[in-house]
C-alpha cells in the first residue's frame, strides 16, 4: 500500500508529496454518474457496494494517494431525527428545522453502528479493497457547519437564523451544539472501529465567523471532538475550516495533526504560524484545472515551494473539485504533483 499520505501526516519523510483532491468521488467523473443514474443521492450513500464502487474510482482512474469515503456531512442529521431531503436546484433541505428548545429536546444521539452501519459496511468493504492501494480516509461534519443546516433548514447566504441563535439564546444554541458534538464523536470513532486510516473534519461555513465568535461558538466543540478522538485512536485527524485564514491563531491550537486551507492564504504564511507543529494540506483554487498544462504546472510548483518548510504537506485543492472539471486535467494534476516534489527532493 502507498504510505505517503500517512507519513506526510504524521510528518514524516517521504519520497514526494502526496495528493488526494476534496470530492474526488464525484460529479466530474462520467464513471459516477452511471453508478449514480440508479437511484438518489441519498440511496447511493446508502448502499454500502454502491458508495465503496465511487470511492474507488478516482483511486483507479485519477491515482490519486488516498481515498475518502463517499458519503455526505448530513447523514448523521438524519438519524438525530431530523428528517433530510436532497433537491438538485435547492440542495439539501431539513423541512423541519431546529429552533426551539422543544426541537432540541426531542434529538437523540445515534448508535454509529446500530442507525448508521451502512456508513460502517462500506469502510469496512473499502478496507478490503484497498488493501494493496492507499489509506481510506473517514470524515465527518464539524459542528457549526451541520448546526448551520438544522437551524437554517438548508444552506443559506448569510446565516442569519444561525446567528440570532447564537446572539438571542446563547444556551439554546449552546445545548444544539452539545447535542451535534455528542453524535459527532460517536459517528468518528465508529469510523475508527470500521476501518477508516483518518479522519477529516469539515467546517464548510465557520470562515462566516468573526475570530471572536469562532473563539466561543465553534471553537470548543471542534477541540472536544479532537480530544475525545485522540484518547482512543491515534490516526490522523485532519480539521479544514473552509474560509479559515483568519481563525489560524486559534485552530492552530485544536490538536489536529493536519490542517486544511483554502486558496486565501499562501501555505508559506501558514508554515511562518504554525511551524513544525501540524502538517498542512492544500491549496490550489479549484479552477486552476482549468489552466493549460504549464501554467497548471507552474500553479503546483508554487504550491509546493510554499509548502516546503512544512513538518509535512498533503497536496489538495482549497475546496472541492468543480463538476465541470476535465478528469484528465485531475489526472493531470496528480502526476504534476507526484513529478515535480520529487524533483524538488533531488
Amino acid at each position: 500500500m502507498r504510505t505517503e499520505f500517512l507519513k506526510a501526516c504524521k510528518g514524516e519523510k517521504t519520497d514526494y508529496t502526496p495528493i488526494w483532491i476534496m470530492r474526488q468521488a464525484g460529479r466530474y467523473l462520467p464513471e459516477y454518474h452511471t453508478v449514480r443514474s440508479k437511484g438518489s443521492f441519498l440511496d447511493l450513500c446508502k448502499n454500502p457496494e454502491r458508495a465503496a464502487e465511487v470511492t474507488l474510482q478516482p483511486v483507479d482512474i485519477i491515482g490519486v494517494d488516498a481515498a475518502i469515503l463517499f458519503s455526505d456531512i448530513l447523514v448523521p442529521l438524519e438519524k438525530m431525527g431530523c428528517p433530510l431531503e436532497f433537491h438538485e436546484k435547492r440542495g439539501p433541505v431539513f423541512p423541519e428545522p431546529i429552533r426551539t428548545q422543544a426541537a432540541v429536546d426531542a434529538l437523540r444521539i445515534p448508535d454509529a453502528e446500530g442507525d448508521l452501519g451502512y456508513v460502517m459496511d462500506t469502510i469496512r468493504i473499502l478496507r478490503k479493497e484497498l488493501v494493496n492501494k492507499v489509506p481510506l480516509i473517514g470524515f465527518s461534519g464539524a459542528p457549526f457547519t451541520l448546526a448551520t443546516y438544522l437551524i437554517e433548514g438548508g444552506s443559506s447566504k448569510n446565516y442569519l437564523l444561525t446567528k440570532r441563535m447564537m446572539y438571542e439564546n446563547p444556551a439554546l444554541y449552546g445545548q444544539l451544539m452539545d447535542k451535534i458534538t455528542d453524535c459527532t464523536i460517536a459517528y468518528l470513532k465508529g469510523q475508527v472501529v470500521a476501518g477508516a486510516q483518518a479522519l477529516q473534519i469539515f467546517d464548510s461555513w465557520v470562515g462566516v465567523l468573526a475570530p471572536c465568535d469562532f473563539r466561543d461558538f465553534a471553537y470548543p466543540y471542534v477541540k472536544r471532538i479532537i480530544d475525545a478522538l485522540k484518547a482512543v485512536t491515534d490516526i490522523p485527524l485532519i480539521y479544514f475550516a473552509n474560509h479559515g485564514a483568519t481563525l489560524l491563531p486559534q485552530t492552530k491550537h485544536c490538536g489536529a495533526d493536519v490542517l486544511g486551507f483554502d486558496w486565501r492564504i499562501g501555505l508559506d504564511d501558514v508554515v511562518r504560524q504554525v511551524g513544525q507543529t501540524v502538517s498542512i494540506q492544500g491549496n490550489l483554487e479549484p479552477l486552476c484545472l482549468f489552466l493549460p498544462e504549464d501554467k497548471l504546472a507552474a500553479r503546483v510548483r508554487m504550491v509546493l515551494e510554499e509548502a516546503k518548510g512544512a513538518r509535512g504537506h498533503i497536496f489538495n485543492l482549497g475546496h472541492g473539485i468543480v463538476p465541470e472539471a476535465d478528469p484528465a486535467k485531475a489526472k493531470l494534476l496528480v502526476k504534476l504533483v507526484h513529478e515535480i516534489s520529487r524533483e524538488m527532493r533531488g
